[in-house]
């Protein structure tokens, strides 16, 4: 099966950078708002999901005038739009997921989004949110970081401490060692190549790769 992508409703630095993260049989799923970062590059998004708050009355007509298929949920409900989405995603049998737009903007958005990918059902998923500036994804056993020279790559320890980190193809290597979710060893590492790789024993590690280009 093909990639599911799902543009959220957070900020994208330069959205011209966007079409170079896709591929042509990408399902580009509209969260609610989100759907304006795919009409901005002049595509058509294949489905828009949420309680289609954010979008103004022009927008919801432009989307209706393309028979673009919604699915709407009251305002008043548990999930954020983003969850439904992932949820209509791993339901369609989707295993290869990028959220575009799932940070910036508001913190506790951010956050909330980056914990959705710590849903166990998801584990073996390639999930990933990308801005085109960062890209933000969980290691539960062994990553690797496909970039250029100069990217900084950052290893967080979410939740609690992460043992066994390894990595290869960074300015600071790891061998075997602990990460520990009060410090902040793993911060601002550099590539010194185009690929990088990291391998932990126990917990989960989030890795944030920011471009070059972008810092």
């Amino acid at each position: 099966m093909h990639r599911i992508v799902l543009f959220a409703n957070g900020s994208i630095p330069n959205l011209d950078v966007i079409p170079s993260l896709l591929r042509p049989e990408d399902f580009l799923l509209g969260v609610d708002a989100g759907a304006r970062h795919i009409l901005a590059m002049g595509r058509q998004p294949h489905l828009v999901i949420g309680d289609l708050d954010s979008l103004d009355a022009g927008e919801i007509r432009e989307l209706k005038k393309a028979d673009v298929p919604t699915r709407q949920f009251p305002s008043d409900k548990n999930e954020t739009d983003l969850e439904l989405a992932l949820e209509y995603a791993i339901e369609s049998g989707y295993r290869e997921i990028l959220v575009v737009g799932g940070a910036g903007n508001r913190l506790d958005q951010t956050l909330g989004n980056i914990a959705l990918l710590t849903d166990l059902r998801l584990s073996t998923f390639d999930l990933r949110l990308d801005d085109g500036v960062e890209e933000i994804f969980f290691c539960r056993d062994q990553a690797r970081v496909r970039g250029r020279s100069g990217d900084i790559v950052s290893l967080i320890p979410w939740g609690n401490d992460v043992t066994g980190v390894s990595t290869q193809n960074l300015k600071w290597p790891l061998h075997g060692e602990t990460l520990y979710s009060h410090k902040t060893r793993g911060i601002s590492n550099e590539m010194p190549g185009e690929e990088a790789s990291i391998k932990i024993e126990s917990g989960l590690l989030l890795i944030i790769h920011r471009r070059a280009d972008h810092r």
